[in-house]
């Protein structure tokens, strides 16, 4: 008898737990096998008729969904938020990618300038690192006291309980990468003119702390993976694979329905009557392509 292939892209039955040392430890074994283009491009068109399929039950039922994206440096964080929004109504899927806070931010409770950013009924908002830098990047780099950190870690989980209460789907993603592959996509930033605005002095300082930063995360998790606002682990050493595996789970987290299909026809366009084309000095911008 025949085996049934399995759909890669139907919703899973249960999450694979891993703890903080298995995700590095999966990550320090390096990329994955290639992924050719071709294949590449055919699955992320499937998923994109999904996620337009996800922004219509939304923009329907009123859901609000919040998704967290956090990880090492060069994980591929804003290459998997790219590929999310590309095909997405900008209305619907709102990217979130805060500054450094002001001085009268600085002032306010911690939470408060991430809460204006929240959803409202029919909303996606894709957070570009978030909150969660008062548990990483912050101590690390000694922007914040322990005890401020501590606190934080404290808060959180009833802060994403008081979310998810008031009705926000909130998934959050960690992006883990190995050493020697954050160095090589670092060389490669400082050797291509396209990507060089992406390494920072923040980038090189951070690049030397790299346990700094695998304590913090694991303090991370422990403190703040919870039953309702639980973190999702992503093996990005391979960004193509990162990417549609990313975006499956994601599509499976969301209880929406698919598209039905339906028959259009063009209406008939008007016929020209009495317009002429109008004598005017237009300047048509130069065609060296």
């Amino acid at each position: 008898m025949a085996k049934t292939k399995k759909n890669k892209h139907e919703p899973k039955d249960a999450e694979v737990p891993a703890s903080s040392a298995t995700a590095g430890q999966q990550a320090e074994a390096g990329p994955s096998s290639k992924m050719k283009r071709r294949e590449y491009e055919q699955e992320m068109k499937i998923l994109h008729g999904q996620l337009v399929a996800m922004q219509e039950w939304v923009k329907e039922s009123g859901a609000k969904i919040s998704v967290v994206f956090e990880g090492r440096d060069t994980a591929g964080k804003g290459g998997t938020i790219k590929r999310i929004t590309e095909r997405v109504s900008p209305r619907v899927f709102r990217v979130a990618a805060l500054p450094t806070p002001t001085e009268r931010e600085k002032s306010q409770m911690y939470m408060q300038r991430y809460v204006q950013h929240f959803p409202a009924a029919g909303e996606v908002v894709i957070f570009d690192r978030s909150w969660y830098n008062r548990a990483g990047v912050e101590p690390v780099m000694g922007f914040c006291t322990p005890e401020d950190t501590e606190r934080f870690l404290q808060l959180a989980p009833a802060f994403e309980k008081a979310m998810t209460d008031s009705g926000i789907l909130l998934l959050k993603y960690w992006l883990e990468v190995s050493p020697d592959e954050q160095t090589r996509r670092l060389q490669r930033r400082i050797n291509d003119p396209r990507k060089i605005w992406k390494l920072s002095a923040m980038d090189l300082k951070s690049y030397s702390r790299w346990y700094d930063y695998s304590r913090a995360r694991d303090a991370m998790f422990a403190a703040t993976d919870t039953s309702w606002a639980p973190w999702y682990i992503a093996d990005a050493n391979n960004k193509k694979r990162a990417r549609l595996n990313i975006i499956s789970h994601l599509l499976n987290r969301v209880p929406y329905q698919p598209l039905t299909h339906r028959d259009i026809t063009l209406p008939k366009r008007q016929q020209p009557g009495d317009y002429l084309p109008p004598d005017l000095p237009l300047r048509y911008i130069p065609a060296p392509f």
